[in-house]
């Protein structure tokens, strides 16, 4: 079994910060692409980041320059520093990994449950 367990979500003003933490856990053989995506009320879900092992990202255009992707391999996790919020960044946060399981040849996509980011104008 694995599992993506977010945190860090929450209520913030324009302009500030926030810091989204994903930590993978259970029978993980390794990982490849991890990354952050979220889904705006009412709107289709959307890249907002990803990540792959060596350390190479991919941003969207929208949070270029106010986000910043980052991963510890070692335990599994993946980070999203949110500066510069903006109220059209309000949305829930998904936290995906492409993971190989132990005994298993080929990589799935896992998901987290989400945590909500709320900005206030």
């Amino acid at each position: 079994q694995v599992q993506l367990v977010e945190s860090g979500g929450g209520l913030v003003q324009a302009g500030g910060s926030l810091r989204l933490s994903c930590a993978a856990s259970g029978s993980i053989s390794s990982i490849n692409t991890m990354g952050w995506y979220r889904q705006p009320p009412g709107k289709l879900r959307e890249l907002v980041a990803a990540i792959t092992s060596g350390g190479s990202t991919n941003y969207a255009g929208s949070v270029k320059g106010r986000f910043t992707i980052s991963r510890d391999n070692a335990k599994n996790t993946v980070y999203l520093q949110m500066n510069s919020l903006k109220p059209e960044d309000t949305a829930v946060y998904y936290c995906h990994a492409e993971i190989r399981r132990r005994f298993v040849w080929e990589y799935t996509d896992y998901w987290g449950r989400g945590t909500q980011v709320t900005v206030s104008s």
